[in-house]
């Protein structure tokens, strides 16, 4: 396993970050938690980063724009968004920006360790 986390979470419910992490844990993907996309932003991790999974609804910025704001800076990170409030048009304004995955809470635990796979492989192409 990786010194650096691969997996950010980017979530303001803690108890949805700290059941998401318990689960990559599980599945033995390293991963970090942060209340807001501020907070990433802020952290020295974000290099390490392979995957983002980020909240569509937050305080402040949302997961959409936390990752229009990584790809307008040069450092864009393949995200998967997740959301309480699954909307067609947010959806596609997320898919159409390069989102990786859009999912629905509550997600089972495989459909977001497929996307987490699905969004490592876009970052790693073999």
């Amino acid at each position: 396993m990786r010194n650096h986390p691969t997996v950010a979470i980017v979530d303001d419910d803690e108890s949805v970050r700290d059941t998401t992490k318990d689960l990559l844990d599980s599945a033995g993907v390293s991963a970090a938690t942060f209340d807001s996309a501020e907070s990433f932003l802020q952290s020295k991790s974000t290099c390490a980063i392979r995957c983002l999974v980020a909240d569509m609804r937050m305080p402040g910025m949302t997961g959409l724009e936390l990752h229009g704001h990584l790809a307008a800076a040069g450092t864009p990170i393949p995200t998967v968004l997740i959301t309480a409030y699954p909307d067609e048009r947010a959806i596609e304004r997320a898919l159409k920006a390069g989102v990786i995955c859009f999912l629905a809470k509550p997600f089972s635990a495989e459909d977001l360790l497929a996307c987490i796979e699905t969004a490592l492989r876009a970052r790693d192409p073999a």
